[in-house]
């Protein structure tokens, strides 16, 4: 069993997952620590490793890992990946925007991929049908938005949003209108990228793409799209999108060593 370990901002996702890429089990950890390894280790048959992070991984975590694993992968910028990484600056790409990538690649290998990422900020990257990562975007996410209109203004309010909340067009209230700028904004764009998308691709040979959202704030940008008839895409929510493409490097260069 591989253990994947996605660390982020605010939270650390874990998973057990099987070299086929079955989920046996996944947690959600607000603090993390070598502790929390040792008790993974124990109560399950977990014989390799992999952790990902945006923060800096403490070197009681990485000792535990090494040590009682057969294979464990740091994953950083000189891990080989199964797709061809064409960013100008490899060492600067967050590496849940390039597991992501792996991620949404695994699960559908044959077409191009717009994957979007709604976390602490919200992240575009494509990836071609040659699998390709050739880049994307970083803008502000939900909840900093929200955040900074409070903050950087005099009189408007810090506005919390239920997920399954449906925001309406136009607010009649200062909460409902700073609510409908940001979450109306937020899925506005997300169309238009898919948009542009589709029209830039429109001459070229494969002229498909289809478009993997993941990030704890998703809910909020499914609830609120609305995509037209002629909308020829859809948005596939997978929640552990990051996971996914982590076990798929695991398993990837624990095959390059056995090769």
């Amino acid at each position: 069993m591989n253990l994947c370990i996605d660390q982020g901002n605010s939270r650390t996702k874990v998973a057990l997952m099987t070299d086929e890429g079955k989920m046996v089990n996944h947690f959600i950890f607000k603090s993390f620590s070598s502790a929390d390894v040792e008790r993974l280790f124990d109560l399950y048959d977990i014989t390799d490793s992999i952790i990902s992070s945006v923060v800096n991984i403490e070197a009681a975590i990485v000792n535990v890992l090494s040590r009682r694993s057969q294979h464990f992968v740091l994953f950083d910028h000189m891990t080989p990946v199964p797709i061809i990484n064409c960013y100008d600056s490899p060492q600067t790409l967050g590496q849940d925007r390039l597991a992501a990538a792996v991620g949404a690649k695994s699960l559908c290998p044959e077409e191009n991929l717009l994957i979007i990422d709604a976390g602490s900020a919200l992240t575009y990257d494509f990836v071609s049908a040659q699998g390709e990562y050739l880049g994307g975007n970083i803008a502000p996410g939900l909840k900093m938005r929200l955040t900074m209109l409070h903050r950087m203004t005099k009189k408007l309010p810090l506005v919390e949003v239920d997920e399954n909340e449906l925001i309406p067009l136009f607010g009649k209230n200062t909460r409902d209108a700073i609510a409908a700028g940001v979450i109306r904004g937020v899925a506005y764009e997300v169309k238009g990228y898919m948009r542009t998308l589709r029209e830039k691709l429109a001459s070229a040979e494969k002229n498909t793409f289809e478009t993997y959202i993941t990030g704890g704030n998703a809910p909020y940008i499914l609830n609120n799209v609305r995509a037209s008839r002629t909308e020829k895409r859809e948005l596939h929510y997978e929640k552990h999108l990051v996971l996914i493409g982590l076990n798929e490097i695991l398993c990837y260069n624990k095959l390059k060593i056995e090769n």
